[in-house]
């Protein structure tokens, strides 16, 4: 049996507003790297944690023929993204499945280091739009990995090291999670109306949205007609008073929800709920 699949990164759609949105997320406690121009017309920062990363994307105010999986897509957390040796194989194993979608496309994003501009390059392929309506489900495969997980971009002020899990809820959480199973090359555990799928270091959560409701509360973002919303991501901290005591100290708080196990954030402006754990 092929290895499970490993999470590359998530992605976090703000639209046409990412000023706004680079500051509230260094306002998080979160180093951001340098804005990418990639070579498709989006823009991004990005959240380097050990294997894993957080992306906001974007496109330019203006911008001719923009993206439309950016542009007409809501805001908030909007990419699930795996990682792959190689996407022609992944290419392969989604038409088996029959969910593939476009062949691979490649493109590039130059990265300022100290010793002048380099070239990252990545080839990327996506499942079927509509397979998983939460959002955008792809395999990114990094041909200079070197030019994204740097250790200068990898300390965060609110302790963030990983992210463990991968909320969605699904009006078909049962449907959906047997979907993941046989892309990812896992199976599905749990019962009721909270099921996973396993991945190498991490697990992606399939909820009822009433499940999801009783585990976020307030924070929770709300389904608003939707059948499948990508609901959370859990982020592993070094310490959870890192991220209460950005919190506290905001001039402008986000919502936070504070059990002594778990930390819950909620950015409304761009409907993303961050759930710190340890």
């Amino acid at each position: 049996m092929p290895e499970r699949a490993q999470l590359d990164h998530t992605v976090i759609n703000v639209q046409f507003d990412m000023d706004r949105a680079q500051g509230l997320f260094t306002d998080l406690g979160f180093s951001l790297t340098d804005r990418g121009y990639h070579s498709l017309g989006s823009i991004n920062h990005l959240m380097i944690f050990g294997t894993d990363y957080m992306e906001l994307i974007a496109l330019p105010p203006g911008a001719e023929n923009p993206r439309k999986d950016i542009a007409e897509a809501p805001v908030g957390i909007n990419g699930l993204v795996f990682k792959t040796p190689n996407v022609d194989d992944t290419f392969a194993h989604m038409q088996s499945l029959g969910m593939a979608g476009d062949p691979p496309k490649a493109f590039t994003r130059p990265v300022e280091l100290p010793g002048g501009a380099k070239d990252a390059a990545f080839r990327t392929v996506a499942v079927a739009q509509g397979t998983f309506p939460g959002g955008r489900v792809y395999y990114c495969e990094h041909a200079t990995p070197e030019l994204v997980w740097r250790p200068e971009w990898q300390n965060h002020a609110n302790g963030a090291l990983a992210m463990p899990e991968f909320v969605i809820a699904s009006t078909d959480h049962e449907g959906e999670a047997e979907k993941f199973s046989k892309l990812l090359h896992s199976e599905v555990t749990g019962t009721g109306g909270s099921l996973a799928v396993p991945i190498a270091g991490a697990r992606i959560t399939v909820m009822t949205p009433d499940a999801y409701a009783a585990r976020y509360g307030e924070a929770a973002s709300a389904m608003a007609g939707r059948s499948s919303v990508f609901g959370a991501l859990v982020i592993k901290t070094d310490n959870l008073n890192k991220i209460r005591d950005i919190v506290a100290g905001m001039d402008n708080p986000v919502p936070m929800i504070d059990d002594g196990r778990r930390v819950i954030v909620r950015q409304p402006d761009f409907d993303t709920v961050l759930e710190f754990v340890v």
